[in-house]
């Protein structure tokens, strides 16, 4: 019987073929910018393009596997904040969702709200604008609407002793085109920032 790679498996392959096509181990010959404007394509890199096409070319076809296998992307988190404690699933950024993922993720996203508002109510809110470009304050009553428009959440957090700030991730669609705005408008994410007060969002 042909043995089948686990979620965790298919993250190492893909972290050491990432780390190869970096290093030029592994290039997309076919990849090249010729657009007819010399001096636009003076600005890219022929080198880098064709390693970045040689990686998404590698997770494609890990992608199709997973479908193929029925292989999950979600990996299982747990976060613990001001005494509270969340385990919650997430579709790893570089494997896809199967439907089946989508409909646990789904599921979850109330819970992961419900902890993220109890652990950030006396912080400071910032909406994610022009792809984190630049951060908008806004009141926590602005939040529901927010939520109501999106589908499934994550969460992740940046602490050190004097700085804490909790990402609250509310996305639709596809979490592999989301993460990028790759899949824009069927799929994408509205990201929140809760930072001690007087602190900005750092990340």
């Amino acid at each position: 019987m042909t043995k089948v790679y686990t979620t965790q498996e298919l993250i190492q392959i893909l972290a050491a073929e990432r780390q190869a096509c970096l290093k030029g181990k592994r290039l997309d010959l076919s990849a090249i910018v010729d657009d007819g404007f010399p001096l636009i394509e003076s600005f890219f890199n022929t080198d880098g393009i064709q390693k970045y096409s040689a990686y998404q070319g590698f997770k494609a076809v890990i992608h199709q596997y997973q479908l193929e296998n029925q292989v999950s992307g979600i990996v299982w988190h747990q976060i613990t904040l001001k005494g509270n404690t969340l385990r919650y699933p997430q579709v790893d950024y570089q494997l896809m969702a199967l439907p089946s993922d989508l409909e646990i993720i789904k599921a979850a996203r109330n819970d992961l709200v419900n902890f993220w508002q109890e652990v950030t109510a006396d912080m400071d809110l910032y909406l994610s604008i022009n792809h984190g470009k630049n951060y908008q304050k806004i009141d926590a009553s602005e939040i529901a609407g927010i939520v109501q428009r999106t589908e499934w959440a994550t969460l992740m957090k940046w602490e050190k002793s004097d700085f804490l700030e909790i990402l609250l991730q509310l996305g639709w669609g596809k979490p592999e085109e989301a993460f990028h705005w790759r899949g824009w408008p069927h799929s994408g994410s509205e990201d929140i920032h809760a930072v001690k007060p007087g602190n900005q969002p750092i990340c």
